[in-house]
């Protein structure tokens, strides 16, 4: 009988060491005070469909939403353009046409940006909207004069 546990002891040493071990390693692993909080929170920019051409002195509605892939409600967002062709004026509702890589500060998600145009020749700029966390995304506007 004592030969028969002292095999049954020997065959249990190896699991009794292995479940100290995980056991060791899930006390030790838990031991962090701070939780690991994500602050980055990437984001796409949405257009609604506009025209392709523009007459001069015409004014087009350009419609956009950011769209974070998580949920931060301290991000903030900021918007930038330039024109690199043509010429004309890029304005956020009623307030006055930005200037050309000045940064602006978007109240919303979901905004509307008026563009105006004062050429004759096609015309193209680019606008960036970027966030507080450094995430930038380009998008590139083309418009053929239809005078």
């Amino acid at each position: 009988m004592i030969a028969f546990f002292n095999k049954l002891r020997l065959g249990l040493m190896p699991i009794i060491y292995v479940l100290l071990a995980i056991l060791t390693s899930s006390v030790t692993s838990c031991s962090k005070e701070e939780l690991e909080i994500q602050n980055d929170f990437p984001f796409e920019v949405k257009v609604m469909p506009i025209p392709k051409e523009i007459a001069n002195g015409n004014t087009l509605e350009i419609r956009l939403t950011i769209q974070p892939t998580g949920n931060c409600s301290n991000a903030q967002y900021y918007l930038r353009y330039f024109q690199f062709d043509g010429q004309g004026t890029l304005q956020y509702y009623e307030e006055p046409p930005y200037l050309p890589n000045d940064l602006y500060s978007l109240q919303a998600k979901q905004f509307r940006l008026y563009y105006t145009s004062n050429s004759t020749v096609s015309q193209s700029f680019d606008v960036w909207i970027s966030d507080n966390f450094g995430n930038e995304k380009q998008l590139s506007f083309e418009f053929n004069n239809s005078d």
